[in-house]
């Protein structure tokens, strides 16, 4: 079965939809990580190429190097050009948005959010400066600013074929389309789906989309799920598991090579506390690495 990335099947439903379509162009608002839980990612492996907007740096700098053929806005999208405020929600990220009520959220999930200063621009703009004449789908997922997405668009130039919003308020479920669906059905769009997530809409010129698009969510287990296969390292069904294990033998082996910046950048990704960390550049520390290292490296035969 095919392998979704998506939270919900948002990725399959479009799919369904685009279907025997081997080319195209999508506007990713909200991208995300450009891996898990990411709607495009499905169609940029299938040959389809796009744009994605995702102000939290260190998710936008992934993109270059993991999907080098889309290009990048590390910013917001919204009403207007110019500045504004942005609270990134630590550790779960998916929560990060303009709106502070909304971040606040997240504390009750255990998480804290900082403030930050960046730009915006319009939908509208962003097409303009990227010189973009055609859109096949439009994903927006901004944590309750849908709507100042939408409002920032030229509907008489820019159209996608297909847009799919966030429709519910974040970490409560709550019904929030009313506030950018009567947007789109004033300028030319039909609600399709309601996936319990997301809603679904097709511009009016293009019946043969909303034909092959699903009124109703597709069963659960049409797809794979990321969930499913888990680390690549750890599970044999992973479609990276034998690719994953040579890169961790490889790894081990290197060990010793490992510059004391590049050991505290994996030490932090990996969660060490102080002690490990304080433990760098010692000789305690190198001799472990080596210790590690000579099962992999020929040194234990």
């Amino acid at each position: 079965m095919p392998l979704s990335y998506t939270q919900n099947m948002e990725d399959y439903h479009l799919s369904l939809a685009f279907a025997g379509q081997e080319q195209g162009f999508y506007i990713d608002v909200g991208a995300g990580h450009p891996v898990a839980d990411n709607v495009s990612l499905w169609f940029y492996e299938r040959g389809w190429r796009g744009l994605v907007a995702e102000p939290i740096p260190e998710l936008a700098a992934l993109y270059p190097k993991i999907r080098p053929r889309d290009q990048v806005y590390q910013g917001l999208i919204g009403r207007e050009n110019g500045m504004a405020e942005f609270f990134h929600v630590d550790r779960l990220h998916g929560f990060s948005t303009t709106i502070q009520n909304h971040a606040d959220v997240a504390k009750e999930f255990g998480a804290v959010y900082q403030q930050m200063h960046l730009p915006m621009t319009t939908l509208a703009q962003l097409c303009e400066k990227n010189k973009i004449d055609q859109i096949d789908f439009l994903k927006i997922d901004v944590e309750g600013a849908e709507s100042d997405v939408l409002a920032g668009n030229d509907w008489t130039k820019y159209r996608p074929r297909v847009i799919v919003a966030e429709a519910v308020t974040p970490g409560k479920g709550e019904p929030a389309w009313d506030a950018f669906e009567p947007l789109l059905l004033a300028n030319g769009y039909r609600f399709r789906l309601f996936d319990t997530l997301n809603r679904f809409y097709v511009a009016e010129e293009c019946p043969d989309l909303w034909e092959r698009l699903p009124s109703e969510r597709a069963p659960w287990d049409a797809v794979t799920h990321m969930y499913e296969i888990g680390r690549a390292p750890e599970q044999a069904n992973h479609p990276d598991h034998d690719l994953a294990q040579k890169l961790t033998r490889g790894f081990w082996a290197n060990l010793p090579n490992l510059s004391d910046a590049q050991l505290r950048e994996c030490l932090l990704h990996a969660g060490a506390q102080d002690p490990s960390i304080q433990a760098i550049g010692t000789e305690t520390l190198r001799l472990a690495l080596g210790r590690i290292a000579c099962g992999y490296d020929g040194g234990q035969v």
